[in-house]
C-alpha cells in the first residue's frame, strides 16, 4: 500500500471520482458551488475552488464547466447574427479559459483536467489523451479529453462493446444514452451528462494514486 494522498476533485458535485479515491483509503474532497449529490457532504467543499488551489494537495483532478469551452456551440458566437449575446458568450469563454489555466498552472505538481473536445486544444494545447467509457468497462460513448501535468496516461482496464448511435432524420447521430435524457430540464441534463462513469473514476483513482 502506498501513502495516503490528499486529493482535490475540483468542480465535482456527483462525487463519483472522490468516492473512488476514498475507496482506496485516500483523503479526497470534492469541491463545487453546488450541493453534492454523492451522499457524502462531509467530503464536499461547497465553494469556489480557486482559493483552494494554494493549499498543499498531492493531486488535483478537475472537471471545469464545459458550456463555454466546447466547440459544439460555436455557431452561437457569430457576432453579426447574434450581436450582444455573442459578445457575452465570448466574454464567458474568456473567463472559462482563464479558469481552466489557473487550475493547470497551480502549484500542485500533479494535475488532470477533464473536458470534452473544445477550444483548449487551440488556446492551450491538444489533450494528452482522449478516452471513452467503453475502454473502462462501461458500454457507453462519451469522448473525453484529458490534459495531464505530472501524471501518466490512463491505461484501458476493460474494453467492451457499446450500443449503436441514434440516427436522426437529418443524418446527425448521437449516443443513445445521451439523447435519451433530452426531455429533462437543462440543469438536470447537464448534471447527468457531466457525471464521470464508474470505470473511468476507478481507473483514475487506482492508476494516479499508485494503488
Amino acid at each position: 500500500m502506498g501513502d495516503v494522498l490528499k486529493i482535490l476533485i475540483a468542480c465535482e458535485e456527483s462525487q463519483a471520482v472522490c468516492k473512488a479515491f476514498r475507496d482506496l483509503g485516500h483523503e479526497a474532497y470534492s469541491c463545487d458551488t453546488e450541493i453534492c449529490s454523492g451522499g457524502h457532504p462531509e467530503w464536499h467543499l461547497q465553494q469556489d475552488v480557486l482559493p483552494l488551489l494554494d493549499e498543499d494537495w498531492d493531486l488535483i483532478v478537475a472537471f471545469p464547466p464545459c458550456t463555454f469551452l466546447t466547440v459544439t456551440a460555436n455557431c452561437w458566437y457569430n457576432i453579426e447574427r447574434y450581436g450582444e449575446e455573442a459578445n457575452r458568450r465570448y466574454n464567458n469563454r474568456k473567463n472559462a479559459i482563464n479558469f481552466f489555466m489557473k487550475i493547470m498552472n497551480c502549484k500542485c505538481t500533479k494535475v488532470a483536467i477533464e473536458n470534452p473536445v473544445g477550444v483548449m486544444s487551440t488556446r492551450y494545447k491538444k489533450p494528452d489523451q482522449i478516452i471513452q467509457p467503453w475502454m473502462f468497462g462501461d458500454p457507453f460513448e462519451k469522448r473525453t479529453c484529458l490534459w495531464l501535468k505530472g501524471l501518466p496516461k490512463l491505461e484501458p482496464t476493460n474494453v467492451v462493446k457499446f450500443p449503436p448511435r441514434k440516427v436522426y432524420k437529418n443524418g446527425c447521430t448521437m449516443p443513445e444514452w445521451y439523447s435519451s435524457i433530452g426531455f429533462l430540464p437543462e440543469k438536470e441534463r447537464m448534471r447527468i451528462r457531466s457525471k464521470t462513469f464508474k470505470g473511468v473514476a476507478q481507473a483514475m483513482a487506482s492508476q494516479w494514486s499508485g494503488k
